[in-house]
């Protein structure tokens, strides 16, 4: 049975960027198995899957992270302090404690504990979604992130939206001739930017941030077309936050949006005794619609995510089994 550290390097170096899942689910299935874990896999799209395990009994409390990464992989490497390399915090540094956690409890004959590893958090949370057909009857689902191992009391949600503008193009000596999409669209970034989209005690305000930018063919025409994908990091509901970007627009007709995330703000579960703070950024929570009340807990810090330079602390990847064990030992005992 591989150490800690050395778990945590062997799902490092099996690459699982969003798609590609499958070499990934593939192991931690014969991993938990070889620890006396009931697994089966759930086939989400051909050749991806969501891995799923129990102890004994029907779950009542459930561990839940994600296989998948951002693109482009790093091979993993350590030193005294910390191990690199991609997915070393978000999240399969969560996972190996998670898997560390739960295989301490079965070696205790705990009942009811489940582990649900999934695909595709990274881009559209299909595993999750499709996680909710499993219909498991838990009370409730930890989630592995990187929090700074703290229990985060919820965390913002999403409005994403790709918006277009549309003009009239003409040579640019003669912009009388011509409607600029560039400049109409310049104009609602700043009505977007400059609007009170919320501001929480709990979560801070929400943001806006312009993603991507685009428009125009040349400096010598007016722009017909142009192009902003936006998201807005939300403190309360996406419905709200919808209607709020309809009223910018006025209804112009050479002003069009598409949504591609909406999701309301999240309050989570926590328990006495940890540290506990919000966190900015999102995660499946939204889309694990059948698991029971959710709490978010993970070593490592959200800052050092998605970079080339992503690590987790060996130290703090130990006090995570640790605090695992004690969250989902304390979970069962509220769930009997």
């Amino acid at each position: 049975m591989e150490t800690l550290f050395e778990l945590i390097r062997r799902l490092i170096d099996i690459p699982s960027v969003t798609g590609e899942e499958g070499d990934v689910a593939t192991f931690v299935e014969k991993t938990l198995a070889a620890r006396g874990f009931q697994v089966r896999l759930q086939e989400v799209e051909s050749g991806r899957y969501n891995v799923y395990a129990l102890t004994n009994g029907k779950p009542k409390v459930v561990l839940c992270t994600h296989l998948d990464t951002v693109p482009p992989f790093y091979e993993s490497s350590e030193d005294e302090e910390f191990i690199y390399g991609r997915g070393a915090c978000d999240a399969k540094g969560c996972l190996a404690a998670m898997v560390e956690a739960a295989t301490r409890l079965r070696e205790q004959n705990v009942e009811g504990l489940g582990l649900l590893f999934v695909v595709g958090e990274e881009v559209d949370s299909i595993g999750a979604k499709t996680a909710n057909r499993l219909e498991p009857g838990s009370s409730f689902v930890l989630v592995g992130e990187p929090t700074e191992s703290r229990m985060a009391s919820g965390h913002k949600g999403t409005f994403g939206f790709v918006l277009r503008t549309r003009g009239r193009a003409a040579h640019s000596a003669y912009p009388e001739l011509g409607d600029s999409a560039i400049e109409r669209m310049m104009d609602v970034l700043e009505k977007i930017r400059r609007a009170d989209w919320g501001q929480s005690s709990a979560l801070g305000p929400a943001t806006v941030n312009v993603g991507k930018l685009a428009g125009g063919v040349a400096p010598n025409v007016i722009a017909a077309e142009a192009r902003a994908d936006v998201l807005v990091r939300l403190i309360g509901k996406a419905a709200e936050a919808e209607a709020r970007l309809q009223e910018i627009l006025g209804g112009d007709p050479h002003i069009e949006y598409q949504v591609f995330s909406k999701n309301d703000a999240v309050t989570c579960e926590t328990l006495p005794g940890f540290d506990v703070a919000p966190v900015s950024f999102g995660t499946d929570i939204p889309a694990l619609t059948g698991l029971g009340k959710p709490l978010l807990l993970g070593p490592g810090s959200i800052h050092d995510a998605h970079g080339a330079n992503e690590k987790v602390g060996k130290q703090e990847a130990v006090r995570a089994v640790d605090l695992y064990y004690q969250a989902a030992s304390e979970l069962l005992e509220r769930a009997s």
